[in-house]
């Protein structure tokens, strides 16, 4: 025996809409109670090299443009940028991930590798939330490291993100307008 329940909207107990159909068989899900799968990707690379002082661990500030070839288009709104500090479009759980690529140095290094720093306020404090190595055994070659982390973003104005670069020698933060070298990808994986 089967049942049939019709309904234009299913509310919450306090109310709140869930869900809604058009009474054409279209359904509308509400932001609360459902994850309605990813709203928001976007992803940022260095269009040039930036320079690094052997052992300094440095703010990758200049140079970020959103990627703009190979077909590659946001979902949602983009995140902004400004002096490398992104800012995001909207709330809710934020993977970041974060590649370095390094143009080693002549002797080699033993390390090389990016950081991702998170603030809730702003910037007044900030947190080192994930750090990745690698290493480049030959003369000037070329290596990158990745680092990821799940950001819950619960105010746009505080919660903000900048990504740190480091070797042990003298080399170069790899970057390119034409290709993505040192990118970070945002993806929205939900609500907070």
């Amino acid at each position: 025996m089967s049942s049939i329940i019709k309904v234009n909207t299913y509310q919450d107990a306090n109310g709140n809409a869930l869900f809604s159909s058009d009474g054409s068989g279209n359904l509308t899900l509400s932001n609360t109670g459902f994850n309605t799968g990813i709203t928001h990707a976007d992803m940022w690379r260095t269009n040039s090299n930036q320079s690094l002082s052997a052992n300094v661990e440095a703010v990758v500030t200049g140079n970020w443009e959103q990627v703009d070839t190979d077909s590659f288009t946001p979902i949602g709104s983009s995140m902004t940028q400004s002096s490398g500090i992104f800012t995001f479009p909207t709330t809710g759980i934020w993977q970041i991930t974060y590649i370095a690529q390094f143009n080693g140095p002549s002797q080699g290094a033993t390390y090389a590798g990016g950081a991702i720093f998170i603030s809730t306020n702003n910037f007044s404090t900030e947190d080192r939330a994930t750090e990745n190595y690698c290493s480049m055994y030959h003369p000037n070659s070329w290596s990158q490291s990745v680092a990821t982390h799940i950001f819950d973003v619960t105010n746009t104005s505080t919660h903000k993100v900048k990504f740190y670069a480091v070797c042990e020698f003298n080399s170069l933060l790899w970057g390119n307008s034409d290709k993505t070298r040192t990118s970070v990808t945002f993806i929205r994986l939900g609500d907070t």
